[in-house]
């Protein structure tokens, strides 16, 4: 049993009171709590009012049984159909003039798509010039085919075919409302009237494309907003076209059966799909198609889903632009198959290139979140997602090189990046970026990248402190030059100017195993006067030696960790060594630079003694 929610007023809570001031404009659920509700659950009964809109399944009728979609897979790529210039443009406040359409068909037919749509020709003049356009300037390959739209009116249909005089490969679509709304509200015609304007207008096509014996005219219908009309009369219409312009496979009839308002989950389209594919006459002479919209947000899905259901050839546009919520995205499709180790058949190898020049067509932004196109889709804040991200590409680096393989060719298993980067014409330079939320590990990747540092674990906690630290208090991203620039006052400035600094010193090996180091030390704040010394210590190392002049000096110190790289390869590239040494009772780390390695660890054991003298004056 359930357990039982208090009885009281949502509004009885100070604290919500006040959130609700706080917008007076929001009406906060204060309704009953559902009986049945868990106890972990306290959403209360809003305001809403859902029960003006009827649940899917009272709505669409949906006669499939034993599916077989939810076993199948998608091995090929469905034939891709951009429709960025005919539907994609009506939904621009500005629409593409010719010059920003003859750039992105030119765009289109770069990335490899075969069969196009273009142009509306009769809804204006701009797009009957533009096909025209394309007729006369040769503008289309030999393997790609144009698609052109028209509504089932006749002078509309005249107005398509004068349109496409001279094109050689023309896909001619016709379209007509068939859903009981449509029916009733928008043409005031019955299931009857409506099948027979769709067959009238059908019949013209094809009187006018027999006038043409050397075009290759081929027909496409769509039953808009399929996905609320009857399965019955879909099925009707859509077999009686295929008999009327006789499909065969050599010359199909491509059926477009578009969601053109999302209304349910995308389980249900493909079981309307599905249910289509089976029972479609002349099945191998048929192309059915799909035209996703995005009104629930679910585009992609119903596309996959779709093609799971046996869709051939998938509508959309590029970045998803079309009216409303807008059509399914053609770039996140082909690039999911991508990632799937499916061929996409488009060329996607430059993607900025892509997303800017449909930004410049549209006059639309590309979401920096959206899916392998956007700015930030490769980049990692968290530390958490750094460190996987970091750790990844090492181990990718590393599998190649076993392979024997260049990197690019290697399987790809790098923690949340379901694509490489590098795929899509992107750099890795961006994948890594540090503010207030990131981590030792992206910080580590970022020096190691850009600078060559690599830094040792036990060192990028103590870094990555001062870091947070300085992202907190600006509350801005810090750039790989900002870190560097942290890390080098942090830890290489202490040991080269002060407080203590060191003059002359020299280093020497007496005895086998036994170290001498002769230093001059001063030591000052800047404000008063400098006292020098000269002072000598021994050990068993340089570094050891060098510790004994410094506690000589009066600053005892005990070396615990020790790490040295090289920043380049080459006798004359600078050394990066890094120590961390106790001094006081507490640990310091210290840093220093140098073409010798020598200097440079010297200069990191100074560095952390100043660092620790800083913190006792400060303390």
């Amino acid at each position: 049993m359930p357990r039982s929610h208090p009885a009281r007023s949502y509004a009885d809570s100070a604290a919500t009171q006040g959130a609700t001031l706080s917008f007076p404009t929001l009406r906060t659920p204060a309704g009953p709590v559902p009986a049945d509700a868990p106890g972990w659950n306290p959403q209360r009964g809003s305001a809403m009012s859902a029960h003006r809109y009827r649940p899917a399944h009272d709505r669409v009728e949906v006669p499939l049984t034993g599916r077989a979609w939810p076993a199948a897979r998608i091995e090929r790529a469905p034939l891709w159909v951009p429709v960025d210039l005919r539907d994609g443009n009506q939904a621009l406040a500005e629409p593409m003039d010719t010059p920003r359409k003859r750039r992105m068909f030119d765009l289109l037919v770069a990335m490899g798509f075969k069969e196009i749509e273009v142009a509306y020709p009769s809804a204006s003049r701009t797009d009957f010039d533009f096909v025209r356009h394309l007729a006369e300037s040769g503008a289309v390959p030999d393997d790609v085919t144009v698609v052109v739209f028209t509504p089932a009116r006749r002078e509309l249909i005249e107005r398509t075919f004068a349109a496409i005089e001279g094109l050689p490969r023309t896909v001619v679509h016709l379209y007509t409302p068939t859903a009981p709304t449509w029916r009733e509200v928008v043409l005031g015609r019955s299931r009857a009237e409506v099948h027979r304007l769709v067959r009238d207008a059908a019949t013209q096509m094809a009187r006018l494309a027999a006038a043409r014996p050397g075009a290759d005219i081929r027909f496409q219908f769509s039953p808009e907003v399929f996905n609320l009309t009857e399965p019955d009369l879909v099925l009707e219409i859509c077999n009686g076209l295929t008999e009327l312009w006789d499909a065969a496979p050599d010359r199909p009839v491509t059926h477009n059966l578009p969601a053109t308002v999302e209304v349910a989950t995308p389980n249900v389209y493909a079981d309307q799909i599905e249910y289509m594919h089976r029972h479609l006459a002349r099945r191998d002479g048929v192309v059915l198609s799909v035209h996703p919209h995005n009104d629930r947000g679910t585009g992609v899905a119903c596309a996959e889903l779709a093609v799971l259901a046996g869709a051939q050839r998938v509508e959309g546009c590029l970045f998803g632009n079309g009216e409303r919520t807008g059509n399914v995205d053609l770039v996140t499709l082909a690039l999911n198959l991508h990632t799937q180790g499916v061929d996409p058949m488009l060329d996607f190898s430059d993607i900025g290139t892509v997303r800017r020049t449909v930004e410049d067509c549209i006059r639309l932004p590309v979401h920096p979140r959206h899916p392998y196109a956007g700015e930030l889709v490769h980049t990692a804040f968290s530390g958490t997602h750094q460190d996987a991200i970091s750790k990844g590409l090492a181990h990718h680096a590393r599998r190649a090189a076993g392979l024997g393989v260049p990197e690019c060719e290697a399987p790809w298993a790098v923690p949340y990046l379901p694509v490489d980067p590098a795929d899509l014409g992107c750099t890795y330079e961006a994948v890594i970026r540090v503010n207030s939320q990131s981590g030792k590990g992206g910080i580590a990747h970022l020096l190691r990248v850009h600078h060559g540092l690599d830094l040792p674990q036990d060192l990028r906690p103590d870094f990555s402190r001062t870091v947070q630290r300085a992202t907190d208090d600006s509350g801005q991203e810090a750039t790989p030059k900002e870190l560097w620039e942290l890390f080098r006052s942090t830890y290489l400035a202490p040991g080269e100017d002060g407080p203590l600094t060191l003059g002359s010193w020299t280093a020497t090996e007496p005895a086998p195993g036994r170290h001498r180091v002769r230093c001059e030390l001063s030591e000052g704040d800047g404000d008063d006067e400098e006292v020098a010394g000269c002072y000598e210590g021994s050990g068993n190392g340089p570094l050891t030696a060098f510790a004994g002049a410094l506690a000589a000096a009066g600053h005892p110190v005990d070396i615990l960790a020790y790490a040295e790289h090289g920043l380049a390869s080459g006798p004359d590239s600078a050394a990066v060594a890094y120590v961390q040494c106790r001094i006081g009772g507490a640990t310091y780390w210290g840093a220093g630079q140098d073409t010798s390695v020598l200097t440079a660890s010297v200069r990191a054991v100074l560095s952390a003694v100043n660092r620790a003298s800083g913190d006792r004056a400060t303390s």
